[in-house]
């Protein structure tokens, strides 16, 4: 059995695209992050070290998406599940980032790409 941690619509300012807009004015990116772990150490003990810190985690994905930026963003979420699995008791982390302000020139919602990444 597997427990989950989830942080949903973490909102952060990035530069991330291929148009040079994209990279000169940025835009507001939204992430979720799933990680799956073993939380019964954890709630056993009431014992923080034993799990995720999930603000600590907030803080690392924002850096990540304020940070450097890249062209894809499949590349940004690569970089965030890796921020996520950094964390030693993350057996397999699920981030989707969403781009609402994508250069679209159609109505529309949101785009999102999801992955999925486990421990190798």
């Amino acid at each position: 059995m597997t427990d989950r941690i989830t942080v949903k619509g973490l909102r952060a300012r990035g530069r991330h695209g291929v148009l040079a807009a994209e990279r000169e004015l940025g835009q507001e990116f939204v992430v979720d992050a799933t990680l799956f772990l073993d939380t019964a150490p954890a709630a056993a003990d009431d014992d923080l070290t034993r799990t995720v810190h999930y603000g600590e985690l907030a803080q690392d994905l924002v850096k990540v998406v304020e940070g450097e930026p890249v062209d894809l963003i499949e590349t940004l979420a690569q970089r965030l599940a890796d921020v996520c699995l950094a964390r030693e008791q993350v057996l397999s982390a699920e981030v989707s980032v969403h781009k609402p302000s994508a250069p679209i020139p159609l109505p529309f919602d949101d785009v999102i790409v999801t992955i999925t990444r486990s421990r190798t």
